[in-house]
């Protein structure tokens, strides 16, 4: 039996899932890159391959799930940009998607910007220089309330 926190903790890494495979359908194709993703980020997360693919083959129509901190909202962007990268085109939809994320997130849509700036450097940010960017991040992109 499954109690109430590991219940919720899946379903938080689920929805982490189906908010990449959101933007992964953004530009009208999944690229066979993009779905390898989806498998590797399921797996970092606990995810067993069959649970990806279910969410993957599910006629559920994508919407984004907006993670409650700051912390879940930066990691779930790291993936996203991830992801816009994944079949090595930046399609403006998925730029688009983005954008509408950090909107979401109560953010400033230039943070999508200054992320590809960030990742455009080469590699994904290593995890010391990441905690480093969501810390700008917070200071630079978030929307007063």
């Amino acid at each position: 039996m499954i109690g109430f926190f590991e219940h919720q903790y899946l379903s938080y890494k689920k929805n982490h899932i189906k908010n990449l495979l959101a933007l992964a359908k953004a530009d009208g194709v999944m690229h066979p890159n993009e779905i390898a993703l989806l498998y590797k980020i399921g797996r970092k997360y606990g995810l067993k391959d069959r649970q990806v693919k279910l969410l993957i083959e599910t006629d559920e129509k994508p919407g984004m799930n907006v993670p409650k901190s700051h912390n879940d909202k930066m990691n779930l962007l790291y993936d996203l940009i991830l992801m816009v990268y994944a079949d090595e085109v930046v399609d403006k939809h998925e730029i688009e998607f983005c954008e509408e994320a950090v909107k979401q997130f109560g953010m400033k849509k230039q943070l999508v910007s200054w992320l590809l700036e960030e990742f455009d450097r080469g590699t994904p940010p290593p995890p010391d220089e990441w905690e480093e960017i969501k810390k700008e991040a917070q200071e630079k992109f978030v929307l007063e309330k």
